[in-house]
């Protein structure tokens, strides 16, 4: 593999040629941890180089905080390190050797063992993670899915059999900021709104003891916040099919998936790939497409009731 040019031929500038400009933190810290690895693996910069296939001008450059390495010359020092890209490029999970050894010992496990790690950590620390099998469930329950799974209907009717509280997370969000979703979203972005769901979630969580909760469906784009929320509900996944979806969407009254049907469908279809597995780490699952609305509440309150050791009227 041929060397990648970091600066124009001939214009790299050494060490010294940069001390007078201000150097990007970031690329300064990279610099850091390479030459910090590369002491680690007791490798001189001239074998690594020669290991990275560039040359030791830019591997020096590299670890001097100077110039804007491409990603190939990165992978290539990193396989160079024999360490993983988030390693060099600073990743929580390898700040220490205890993240370190701990990575190492959960590559390549399945899911059903990460799971059953993640549960037992979230026991050890107190802050949950999932309700494992073994113990009791919340009476809390949460309802996750995509717009349109029946979340509002089925929380509203669910909520009402059981004696508890509704809580619409939507609406909580809204109350919070003081405008709509949309006008959050398109005010102050995507990060401001999930620190406004982070922040209903936990709200919900300590007022209400009971509760059925209606989540957004992007609740699991957050992992901190769907590790809450794994933590304190007893989870169900409302499903339904793409073409359902859409429906019920354009029935609530939003017509705009409409105006281009098709790409509004391959984006569904997307969003629901992306999500499933997120999804799916729920504890009760119902597809709600496969029978009509009494039909699926009666299935719902079953196994809700069954999941909460309640006897059944």
């Amino acid at each position: 593999m041929s060397s990648t040019i970091l600066h124009p031929p001939g214009l790299a500038p050494t060490p010294a040629d940069d001390e007078g400009e201000a150097k990007n933190p970031f690329l300064v810290a990279l610099g850091e941890r390479v030459r910090a690895l590369r002491a680690r693996r007791g490798m001189t910069r001239k074998a690594t180089a020669l290991a990275a296939d560039v040359s030791e001008r830019h591997l020096a450059n590299l670890e001097y905080g100077i110039g804007n390495a491409s990603i190939l010359v990165l992978l290539q020092v990193a396989q160079a390190l024999q360490c993983s890209l988030a390693e060099l490029l600073g990743d929580v999970t390898t700040s220490s050797p205890e993240w370190l050894l701990l990575r190492e010992l959960l590559e390549h496990r399945d899911e059903a063992t990460l799971r059953r790690v993640r549960e037992a950590v979230g026991q050890m620390l107190g802050t949950g993670g999932g309700n494992a099998r073994t113990t009791a469930r919340s009476p809390r329950v949460a309802l996750v899915g995509l717009r349109g799974a029946g979340k509002s209907t089925l929380g509203a009717m669910l909520a009402e059999d059981l004696g508890y509280a509704f809580v619409e997370l939507s609406r909580e969000i809204e109350k919070f900021a003081g405008c709509s979703v949309s006008e959050i979203q398109g005010l102050y972005g995507q990060n401001a709104y999930r620190r406004y769901e982070r922040r209903a979630l936990e709200e919900a969580i300590q007022i209400y003891p009971e509760a059925v909760i209606a989540t957004p469906g992007g609740i699991v784009s957050d992992p901190a916040t769907f590790n809450l929320l794994l933590a304190h509900c007893t989870t169900v996944w409302l499903k339904a099919s793409p073409e359902d979806h859409m429906k019920r969407v354009v029935a609530q009254g939003d017509l705009r998936p409409m105006a281009a049907s098709r790409e509004a469908m391959d984006d569904l279809k997307g969003i629901l790939a992306g999500r499933a597995a997120f999804y799916s780490k729920a504890e009760l699952q119902l597809d709600t497409s496969a029978q009509d609305l009494p039909a699926s509440f009666r299935l719902l309150r079953s196994q809700v009731r069954e999941a909460l050791s309640l006897s059944l009227n």
